[in-house]
């Protein structure tokens, strides 16, 4: 079967194209090379997939004959993927949240305290 096809199929990805345009990018990798789309998938084999940041390790198990439910995945695939890789999108979430979004508008009262306090420090000791 086809890469973006089991790639698909398994619900990794919700349409076939973002499967084979994950492929043409190189998110998805078999032993350390990018695959195109219509490479042939066999049991047995590991996946590495790119996908929100996250390294994704999947080991093919049996190739389904289409799409599955979402109760059946796991008889096609098993998750290899490291916890650590998720506590990695943890710690992004929380260094990011400490800043404002890009376009929210003026800075508040407090921030604006923050710089003026920052800038009495920076020439007290000048």
């Amino acid at each position: 079967m086809r890469v973006d096809k089991f790639l698909w199929c398994i619900r990794i990805f919700k349409t076939r194209s973002l499967a084979a345009n994950a492929c043409k990018k190189g998110q998805i990798k078999l032993d350390g090379t990018s695959l195109k789309p219509s490479k042939e998938i066999f049991g047995n084999e590991i996946i590495t997939i790119r996908k929100n940041q996250i390294n994704y390790k999947i080991k093919v198990l049996d190739i389904p004959p289409n799409r599955v439910g979402a109760k059946l995945v796991d008889l096609y695939r098993k998750d290899l993927t490291p916890k650590e890789e998720f506590e990695k999108t943890e710690l992004l979430k929380y260094a990011k949240d400490y800043y404002r979004k890009k376009g929210a508008g003026r800075p508040t009262k407090k921030d604006r305290r923050d710089i003026e306090g920052y800038q009495e420090d920076v020439y007290e000791d000048l």
